[in-house]
């Protein structure tokens, strides 16, 4: 099977999917990436200051920070150790966990993608992070902030190195009306509706059905093992797909 085709349009990524329907997935631009990057940044000195502080305050055994006059190998492997591979593996611990999400990338709405939509792989975060010692020269990340706003897809170069691309994330927080039961709860699958609905007319009768089974299918909330499956539908296709997004499905 053919890796799907990529294109780029006012900000957008362009992916011409298996089924014949676009996915169209906006690009975070400058803005949206240093909001995510400074949440970051204060999340993860708070936590490595958190654990330098409770460790140190265990290893002194007192109301005290300050590092021993003549501090053992086991003051570095309890206490600065743990505490500098918080700050520095923050990103792509949590990267690799959440898929392609860290806390302040979720707050900001952004996630990582591959160029074809997907997401990162283990070792496309790891070069994505090792490149950020280039992305940060010569102070305060001055290289990848300049390159997100050069690049017409806001890429910084761990970005180019690893292949990947920060999106607005089309995951809504929850659903709207007539969307809890039987309607859509994600923007993405609702915008794949729009564009089947629209490329209607010129699809085959064969394909444009056998679409509008499987989004009507993936908008349904999963069934429980001892649920009675939901009886087929004698509306036709385009018109269960119309109620479906007028939440009336």
């Amino acid at each position: 099977m053919s890796e799907p085709a990529l294109r780029t349009s006012d900000d957008e990524l362009i992916i011409d999917s298996a089924t014949g329907v676009d996915v169209q997935l906006r690009v975070a631009g400058p803005g949206s990436r240093s909001f995510a990057f400074l949440l970051d940044w204060n999340f993860r000195g708070v936590l490595a200051l958190a654990w330098y502080s409770a460790a140190a305050l265990i290893y002194n055994g007192r109301l005290s920070l300050v590092p021993p006059g003549n501090p053992e190998s086991r003051w570095f492997l309890a206490v600065i150790a743990p505490a500098t591979a918080i700050f520095f593996l923050y990103h792509y611990v949590l990267e690799a966990a959440m898929r392609g999400r860290t806390p302040g990338k979720r707050i900001a709405g952004v996630r990582i993608v591959t160029r074809e939509g997907n997401t990162p792989s283990t070792g496309a975060l790891l070069a994505r992070n090792v490149f950020r010692v280039i992305d940060s020269f010569p102070f305060f990340y001055s290289v990848g902030l300049i390159t997100t706003m050069i690049t017409r897809t806001h890429v910084r170069i761990g970005d180019i190195a690893a292949g990947t691309v920060l999106v607005h994330d089309r995951i809504a927080a929850s659903p709207g009306p007539g969307e809890a039961h039987g309607g859509l709860q994600d923007a993405a699958l609702r915008e794949l509706v729009v564009e089947l609905l629209q490329r209607w007319p010129t699809l085959r009768p064969a394909a444009r059905g056998r679409l509008a089974r499987q989004l009507l299918t993936a908008s349904r909330p999963p069934q429980t093992p001892d649920a009675t499956p939901p009886a087929e539908d004698p509306r036709p296709w385009r018109e269960q797909l119309e109620a479906l997004l007028r939440g009336r499905a």
